[in-house]
């Protein structure tokens, strides 16, 4: 599985439309929490970078115990990354294609992290 943005980029290159789903709020409507592949890395090297401040000597070093969740915690549309997508690429004609039977009731329409954890760690990259 492709990311949407690679999948939709090569629509738009390939046939000059994009193809998203129909079902959910309204044609393309469902929602993603996308992370920037820099704001990754940034977070990354927060948490690399932790040790780096060791406290001083006699101190007790603080513990980072947990799993957090890495995206933005911002919910965008598919509609919404299709717009972005053709103020790059240019503009691109926009299908909306119904659900097949084996995805209706199983398909994730909206998804946006909770960020507490991450937070908690004292990270508000």
């Amino acid at each position: 599985m492709a990311s949407v943005i690679h999948q939709f980029t090569k629509q738009m290159k390939d046939t000059g439309k994009l193809s998203l789903f129909a079902g959910g709020d309204g044609g393309g409507e469902q929602r993603r929490d996308f992370l920037y592949v820099r704001d990754l890395a940034r977070l990354n090297m927060y948490f690399a970078l932790i040790d780096a401040f060791a406290p001083k000597p006699g101190e007790a070093r603080k513990q980072y115990r947990g799993m957090v969740n890495a995206e933005s915690g911002v919910s965008r549309s598919f509609n919404y990354v299709a717009r972005a997508l053709m103020a790059v690429h240019g503009q691109a004609e926009i299908e909306y294609t119904p659900f097949s039977a084996n995805l209706e009731g199983s398909y994730q329409h909206f998804t946006k992290v909770d960020l507490t954890g991450l937070r908690q760690l004292g990270c508000d990259l």
